[in-house]
């Protein structure tokens, strides 16, 4: 897994949405062009010049209104999930309504909006108002779905794999589809449809596929808590899928998202924060540190993130990257401040370059905070922290918080530098055992120039079970989290079931190799435990 992650990292959400769509596109124009999809190849081609087209006129006009920059690379994509779902003709009356439905899309961006930040999926609301009035203007219908047909569900289903592999959305997802899967069966057996046939007509047939992976991941409109994304997943997929009529409106895929999207706006961060570039610090360990301070209180919790967008002329990762939320020193002016830290390799991306080169001064925007790493409510649980290298960002803010005095904190290094954070670390008074090349001790300074603090331990150059066992014996009674790289954690997760640990909460560095991607998925339960992950923090 940590290769498929290195993989999907190197690409923007963007850029991987963008490509798995343009998969499924040429897919179909193989179908349409061969018989094995039934719908118009020279439809397929016009529908995708006009949706795309209409969706970045309006993108652009939107933008120059509002003086910022439009975002082309969100208007394609939104271009093709729109000509994945209205029947393509060559007809003016549907690249009217297909037309439309973009120009309301790309519309809903600024105008369906609150502090920047767009409430609604842009193609799911499109494609509802279209189906609304399309009819009564037009004589035409709503969105058919037509990516819903056998030939294109093996690219759906890999390419979307991808996309719930790079989001870690699996849990939504998998909600999702089930519901659907429910509804639909229920429906089809009870007029006598054999079980069997049933479910391939509701995976092959109906858009729930589609539907999961690719529109209901998009990471904007999705509820900040895990919970709540599964329980609106599963109000997205009833209002889908169960029938009924009020007036002009039916249940339809794109009314469920929508309503779910809204849904989920009221229970989070409500719009995007400004913020101001207050200092940067270097913090140890390789680190850069930007201190933010907001234009209005920021809600968040220990262990959560915050989704940073910094306009520029973007590499292929994207002006969007999340971050886990170091918070501020808790005294001094910058107590109302926000703190991120990331790690600047020899070859950074364009995001990195641009947000440690911001002055002092220079206003970001926050666009989501989420996020489910964490502390368990009770206060007298005993915690296990294992951190690899920057995976400490996480932790440090529910260390200072002090709610929970019984943990152990486990730092995996890599190198002889210092920890980021050491200095704050330590004053946390926190257990702390040390894995890694020699890294000296309160009397034996390393190569690198630091000193384990008091109460610091080094147990190894490398995290064993025997070491860990014989470090922290009552580790199978502590709740454990562990925080770095895919690698570091496929190496981590292990030793600690080894040590009698049942349930780890991770937290997945994936920018390691390029981007990062957030959110969060609960983890395959096995015999050996069960594994929760969620991805709330970039390199």
């Amino acid at each position: 897994m940590s290769h498929v992650d290195g993989l999907l990292g190197r690409l923007s959400m963007y850029r991987l949405v963008t490509v798995a769509l343009a998969a499924i596109v040429l897919a179909a124009l193989v179908g349409a062009a061969t018989g094995a999809v039934g719908v118009d190849p020279w439809g397929i081609l016009a529908g995708t010049a006009v949706a795309i087209g209409a969706t970045a006129v309006v993108s652009a006009v939107g933008g120059r209104l509002v003086r910022r920059p439009a975002h082309l690379e969100s208007s394609v994509i939104t271009g093709l999930i729109l000509v994945l779902l209205f029947q393509p003709s060559l007809e003016p009356s549907a690249l009217a309504t297909l037309a439309g439905a973009g120009a309301v899309a790309a519309a809903s961006k600024y105008l369906v909006a609150v502090r920047g930040r767009h409430v609604v999926n842009p193609a799911a609301f499109g494609a509802l108002v279209a189906g609304v009035v399309g009819w009564p203007l037009l004589g035409t219908f709503g969105a058919f779905w037509w990516v819903a047909t056998p030939f294109l569900l093996p690219v759906v289903a890999v390419v979307g794999l991808a996309v719930v592999l790079r989001t870690r959305h699996v849990a939504p997802v998998v909600a999702y589809l089930l519901t659907g899967v429910a509804v639909v069966l229920q429906q089809q057996v009870s007029l006598g449809t054999a079980p069997t046939d049933a479910l391939w007509s509701a995976v092959a047939q109906y858009p729930l596929v589609f539907a999961a992976t690719i529109m209901l991941t998009e990471p904007l409109t999705l509820a900040p808590r895990r919970g709540q994304q599964i329980g609106l997943a599963v109000l997205a997929a009833l209002l889908a899928f169960v029938p009924f009529h009020l007036g002009p409106v039916s249940n339809t895929p794109e009314l469920g998202l929508v309503v779910a999207n809204v849904v989920a706006f009221v229970l989070g961060q409500r719009g995007g924060v400004r913020l101001q570039v207050a200092a940067h610090t270097a913090v140890g360990g390789g680190a850069h540190e930007v201190l933010l301070r907001p234009a209005r209180p920021v809600r968040w919790r220990p262990g959560q993130w915050v989704e940073l967008h910094v306009p520029h002329r973007a590499d292929g990762r994207g002006e969007r990257r999340t971050f886990s939320i170091v918070g501020a020193p808790s005294d001094g002016p910058t107590a109302d401040a926000l703190a991120v830290a990331f790690t600047v390799p020899a070859e950074p991306s364009s995001f990195k370059q641009t947000l440690a080169a911001l002055p002092v001064g220079a206003t970001l925007h926050a666009t989501g905070v989420g996020g489910d790493l964490l502390l368990p409510r009770s206060t007298t649980t005993p915690l296990l922290l294992v951190a690899g290298g920057i995976g400490v960002t996480p932790f440090l803010p529910m260390l200072e918080a002090g709610t929970h005095p019984d943990a152990v904190l486990v730092l995996v290094l890599r190198t002889h530098d210092a920890p980021p954070y050491l200095e704050r670390l330590a004053a946390t008074g926190v257990r702390t055992l040390v894995v890694g090349p020699t890294t000296g001790g309160p009397q034996d300074t390393d190569d690198a120039g630091w000193e384990l603090p008091d109460g610091w331990h080094r147990i190894g150059a490398r995290l064993t079970a025997e070491d860990l066992a014989e470090a922290v014996p009552d580790a199978d009674q502590r709740r454990a989290y562990a925080s770095g790289s895919p690698a570091m954690l496929a190496g981590t997760v292990p030793v600690l079931r080894a040590v009698g640990v049942r349930r780890v909460r991770r937290d997945v560095f994936s920018g390691y190799t390029g981007g990062r991607r957030r959110p969060v998925t609960r983890g395959r339960a096995d015999a050996q435990g069960q594994t929760e992950v969620t991805t709330s923090a970039t390199l």
